[in-house]
């Protein structure tokens, strides 16, 4: 009989340990949940209204109308390639895609699109400006003046000002494919 105790207190001795044992790893996981969430205040999701903005973006461009694809950017708009080039203000923009539709792209389309609308609420590096963001990564294929065509993948980062109008964009993709069937 003595010995069945000593056995029962010893199970019940293991089975308290290790239940304090889960309650300690369950207060740290619920600890590191709460540090993690309050990380995060620093990014959220944004309003889905900026994914559609970018989405009808890629609809205006792929359709040529330029003037409904302008209506979502701001006048003081920067538009920039990752290569370093860029277009500064709403008017230079709308020029650029204008001649660039008219006189060089014969079609275009998007494909495959994936939106991420982000809101930046303290920026981590002095070059990014807090605020709403649109990610975009889609399928591009164009089909150039010069019976060439082309296609690749392509990231967008839109960022909005206070009215929700895109003042930078940023277009990474590769400039290689583009010249080449351009005829650069």
């Amino acid at each position: 009989m003595k010995k069945l105790i000593g056995l029962f207190v010893c199970v019940s001795l293991f089975y308290s340990c290790t239940n304090n044992q889960q309650g300690a790893e369950t207060t740290a996981a619920k600890s590191g949940l709460e540090t993690a969430a309050a990380e995060m205040k620093d990014y959220e999701f944004a309003d889905s209204k900026f994914k559609d903005i970018g989405k009808k973006g890629l609809a205006d461009l792929a359709s040529g109308d330029i003037d409904s694809w302008m209506n979502s950017y701001a006048d003081n708009a920067v538009y920039r390639w990752n290569g370093g080039d860029s277009l500064v203000g709403k008017a230079a923009i709308s020029a650029y895609w204008k001649s660039r539709r008219k006189d060089v792209i014969d079609s275009l389309s998007f494909t495959n699109d994936v939106w991420l609308p982000m809101k930046v609420n303290k920026p981590e590096v002095a070059a990014q400006l807090p605020g709403n963001y649109a990610l975009g990564w889609y399928m591009v294929y164009a089909k150039y003046k010069t019976g060439k065509s082309m296609s690749q993948r392509s990231h967008v980062v839109l960022h909005f000002d206070a009215n929700d109008k895109i003042d930078r964009a940023t277009q990474y993709l590769d400039r290689a494919p583009i010249n080449a069937a351009a005829g650069k």
